[in-house]
């Protein structure tokens, strides 16, 4: 792979500390969310800055693919919900779902370009085959 952009960032503390990247654009504290024992304030957590970051990309994706089509996914938007829980083998694991909205676009349409951006994502592709990724066309 031709690498076109490497992300640093550096985290301490774990679940409880700060993750900040090397350019300074980054740094936020880190708290477990109380499902997890945590206070779930005062800061962000891992699954969140991943959901941030699936939906901002598949978003784009959804764009990119949209314009090779000919078609407009103004007023579009793609939420991710990631999910934390016990593996089969005794560790942890990720599930995603992502809601795509795509208003004023015949249905058949938005799903083939949903399906389009989801082959062209780069954590679509990160994570295929490795976790459970549901993608949906909400209205």
């Amino acid at each position: 792979m031709n690498v076109l952009y490497t992300a640093e960032a550096t985290a301490w503390g774990g679940r409880n500390g700060r993750a900040a990247s090397s350019d300074g654009n980054l740094d936020v504290t880190l708290v477990p969310p109380k499902e997890l024992g945590g206070t779930g304030t005062g800061g962000t957590n891992p699954e969140q800055l991943f959901a941030a970051g699936y939906a901002g990309c598949f978003h784009s994706a959804l764009m990119v693919v949209a314009k090779g089509a000919g078609a407009s996914v103004e007023g579009s938007a793609v939420t991710a919900r990631v999910g934390l829980g016990p593996d089969d083998t005794g560790g942890f694991g990720l599930a995603v779902e992502l809601l795509v909205e795509i208003p004023e676009m015949e249905r058949s349409v938005a799903q083939e370009l949903v399906a389009k951006a989801h082959e062209v994502c780069p954590y679509s592709n990160a994570t295929r085959g490795n976790i459970e990724v549901k993608v949906e066309l909400v209205d």
